[in-house]
């Protein structure tokens, strides 16, 4: 029951977290997976991937409907990263776990902190087909190889990069994660026999309400007040794996 209970509370947080932020599911999912639940590494980024899939398509139907999604920015952004994250999710599988940890961790340190660094003001939503193959490229490249979803890199490439403004790079975001996950998970096929699926339907139920809350949460707050909340959340997380990698 107190299994149970943790998977609930944490799916709600992590669809809090993709609804209102349009990412840091998975980068939330894969440690509570670990920590809280008892998954093994490679188990722990599979489900996590299975689970953000899900969720994010739930949110990017309730930001379609308000007009959140820049669809052919989206779209070009991630059909660029299908490829990279299929190849780099076959090959993540024989690194160590504490290579796989730090790099995690490093990663999302770094998205937050380019979160936090103000952005050269551009046109919203002017497609620049040269970025956004490169930086969807990259990120399809960094889903397979660690197992996330790729929102805490997809919001701020979206932002900083293709000009996006907040809001719509959450609601862009969640198509880029969906479309990630996917090709990441068709990589992993093989290592589906040691999941939890008891675990993970009530986790992914709670994260698909938390979405829904985390969608109307984003309409009250300002797109700063989001940005840093991101960042925050990232910066909290990095620190605590790398802790426990070192420790």
């Amino acid at each position: 029951m107190t299994v149970l209970v943790l998977a609930l509370i944490a799916g709600a947080v992590i669809g809090l977290a993709l609804g209102a932020l349009g990412g840091g599911g998975s980068v939330l999912a894969v440690p509570a997976l670990i920590y809280l639940l008892g998954f093994t590494p490679a188990a722990a980024t599979t489900a996590s991937l299975i689970i953000v899939t899900i969720t994010s398509a739930t949110a990017l139907y309730a930001h379609t409907r308000d007009g959140d999604v820049a669809w052919k920015t989206g779209a070009l952004f991630a059909a660029a990263g299908i490829g990279p994250a299929f190849l780099a999710g076959a090959a993540a599988g024989g690194l160590p776990d504490a290579v796989l940890t730090s790099a995690f961790a490093v990663i999302a340190a770094l998205a937050a902190l380019r979160m936090l660094r103000p952005s050269a003001s551009e046109t919203p939503d002017r497609i620049r087909p040269g970025k956004a193959a490169g930086a969807g490229a990259g990120l399809g490249a960094v889903t397979g190889f660690l197992g996330v979803g790729g929102g805490f890199l997809a919001v701020p490439a979206l932002v900083s990069v293709l000009g996006l403004a907040m809001r719509r790079a959450v609601g862009t975001s969640l198509l880029v994660i969906m479309v990630n996950s996917l090709a990441a998970l068709a990589a992993r096929t093989g290592t589906s026999g040691g999941l939890h699926w008891e675990i993970i339907g009530p986790f992914t139920g709670a994260a698909i309400l938390g979405a829904w809350d985390g969608k109307r949460l984003a309409t009250k707050i300002s797109s700063t007040t989001l940005q840093k909340i991101f960042a925050g959340v990232l910066l909290a997380v990095a620190a605590f794996m790398l802790v426990d990698v070192i420790v």
